[in-house]
C-alpha cells in the first residue's frame, strides 16, 4: 500500500511544497480541482520531488474534451518518468451545468464513453491504431502525423475515476484503471456498497482485481496537543457539515444511520447558512467518516481501517498540523503494511 498527501500548493510554491511532502515520507502526491488548476503544479512536483508519484485527485472531466485531457496526461507522464496517474470525477450537477456551463446527463453513461475515448486515443498514440471512436457523446476521428505525439516511453497513464454513485462506480470497475474513493465515505458504505460495485465493473469487462486500483482517500483528526486535536476536530466538523449538505452524497451517511440529517444540512446550504453546517455532525458521525486519534495511535487506526482495502491510502488532513507529526505517522504508517 502506498502513501499519498494533499498537494494544495499554487504554481508559486509548488515545488518547495513537493519537496516537502517528499521529505515527510508520502509516496505520492494528489491535487485537488479547487480554486487553480490541477494539472499545473504537478509539473514542478515532477521537477523537484521527482521521486513522487503525483496525480490529480481529480480534475473534473466533461467540462474539458478527452483530447485535451490525453494531450496533458500524456506530457506529464513523460515528464514525471511515468509516474503520472489521471485522476478524473464528474463533479455534481449543479457545479456542472452552472459552474462550467456543459452538459451533465447521464453522468454515468457519458463518464464511461469518456474513459473509452481517452483508451482509444492513448492506443492510437502508443500502437499506432487509427482514432476511430464514435460515440453518443464524443467523436474523434482525426489525428494527423503533426498531431500525433507518438508512443510514450514510460507507457500508456492509468485513469483512475472518482466516484461514489453506484453506477459511476461501477463504471470505475469497468473501464478505468481504478477507483478514487471519495473521502466522504463510512466503512459500511465502502464494504457494501462500493467495493461490490467495482467487483461488478470488473466482471462486465472480464478483468481481474490485480489489474484494477484502489484510492482510497482517509480523513484524518489528530494533533499533538489536545488543544490541537479539539481545533482539528473543528476543521473537519465543517468539511463534513459541507460535503453532507450535499445530496449526491446521502449514500455513505444512510449506510450508517444519517441519512435523516442530509436534507436538513441541504436546506442550511441553500440558506447560506454555511457556518451552522458543523454543528450538526456529532461524535459518532466523526468515528464514521474519520479516523481519529494521538499521533501514535493513527498508522494502526488507518491500518486496521483500511489495510485490507486500499492499494493506494491519500491522507486528507485539511488543518495545520507540524511537518514532525507527520513525519512520525507516515512512515509508521508504511512500516506497519
Amino acid at each position: 500500500m502506498k502513501i499519498d498527501g494533499p498537494f494544495y500548493a499554487q504554481l508559486g510554491s509548488a515545488g518547495e511544497e513537493a519537496k516537502r511532502l517528499a521529505a515527510i515520507g508520502y509516496d505520492g502526491v494528489y491535487t485537488l480541482e479547487g480554486s487553480w488548476d490541477p494539472f499545473l503544479p504537478l509539473v514542478l512536483a515532477a521537477e523537484h520531488a521527482p521521486q513522487l508519484d503525483i496525480a490529480t485527485g481529480i480534475a473534473v472531466a466533461f467540462p474539458r474534451n478527452p483530447m485535451h485531457l490525453a494531450y496533458q496526461a500524456w506530457d506529464l507522464h513523460t515528464f514525471s518518468q511515468g509516474r503520472f496517474l489521471l485522476g478524473i470525477g464528474s463533479q455534481v450537477k449543479a457545479h456542472i451545468e452552472n459552474r462550467f456551463g456543459v452538459e451533465f446527463t447521464p453522468p454515468a453513461a457519458r463518464m464511461r464513453e469518456y474513459i473509452l475515448a481517452l483508451k482509444a486515443i492513448f492506443a492510437c498514440w502508443q500502437e499506432g491504431t487509427r482514432l476511430d471512436f464514435e460515440g453518443k457523446y464524443y467523436r474523434h476521428t482525426l489525428m494527423t502525423p503533426m498531431f500525433n505525439p507518438g508512443p510514450n516511453a514510460f507507457g500508456i497513464p492509468p485513469i483512475l475515476l472518482g466516484a461514489l454513485g453506484p453506477l459511476m462506480t461501477e463504471v470505475a470497475g469497468e473501464v478505468a484503471d481504478g477507483l478514487i474513493v471519495h473521502p466522504f465515505h463510512s466503512l459500511p458504505f465502502l464494504t457494501g456498497a462500493a467495493l461490490p460495485a467495482v467487483e461488478r465493473g470488473l466482471v462486465n469487462s472480464g478483468r481481474s482485481r490485480k489489474e484494477f486500483t484502489r484510492q482510497i482517500n482517509a480523513i484524518v483528526i489528530t494533533g499533538e496537543t489536545a488543544k490541537a486535536r479539539a481545533a482539528a476536530t473543528e476543521s473537519v466538523k465543517s468539511l463534513l457539515g459541507f460535503y453532507a449538505s450535499t445530496p449526491a452524497y446521502r449514500p455513505p451517511m444512510d449506510a450508517v444511520g444519517y441519512g435523516d440529517l442530509q436534507p436538513e444540512l441541504y436546506r442550511l446550504s441553500k440558506e447560506g447558512r454555511w457556518q451552522e453546517l458543523g454543528d450538526h455532525i456529532d461524535d459518532d458521525f466523526l468515528d464514521a467518516f474519520t479516523t481519529r486519534g494521538e499521533p501514535g495511535e493513527i498508522a494502526q487506526k488507518l491500518l486496521d481501517k483500511y489495510g485490507a482495502h486500499a492499494d493506494r491510502l491519500a491522507i486528507y488532513a485539511p488543518y495545520a498540523a507540524p511537518d514532525e507529526m507527520w513525519k512520525s505517522i507516515i512512515p509508521a504508517l508504511k512500516n506497519t503494511v
